[in-house]
This record gives C-alpha cells, sequence and structure tokens, in this order.
C-alpha cells in the first residue's frame, strides 16, 4: 500500500493496516504523538480503529522538551 507520511511517499505492507500499527513499526521513542490522516486530528484512541488505505496522507508530529 503506498501512502505518504510527513510529505514522503512510502510503501508499506499490508500488516500496518491501522494507524496504531504503523507508528508501532516507527519504534517512536516518545510518549506524546499527534496524528493527522487527510487532513483530521486523530486522538490516541482513534489511533487501534482508523485503518489506512492506499493514498492516505498522514503527519506525525512528537514533542521535544529543552530549553
Amino acid at each position: 500500500m503506498n501512502i505518504v507520511v510527513n510529505g514522503q511517499k512510502m510503501e508499506v505492507g499490508d500488516e500496518l493496516n491501522r494507524v496504531d500499527k504503523l507508528l508501532q513499526s516507527f519504534n517512536l521513542q516518545v510518549k506524546t504523538v499527534v496524528v493527522e490522516l487527510n487532513r483530521n486530528i486523530l486522538t490516541k484512541d482513534h489511533h487501534e480503529t482508523t485503518p489506512l488505505r492506499e493514498g492516505d496522507r498522514l503527519e506525525i508530529v512528537h514533542f521535544v522538551g529543552g530549553g
């Protein structure tokens, strides 16, 4: 399946068919991420139930502390 993540075209396997599975595949070491799917913000409780489809566009943002 072909999707776009943060402006980069990606081909992902059929096993990465939900937002939560895609996030797990990135092995992000942060607690808080914001996901926008096709210009709609997804709350964390929707990550496990939101399917990914051919051509979806995602923006994934995580916050970094510092000063």
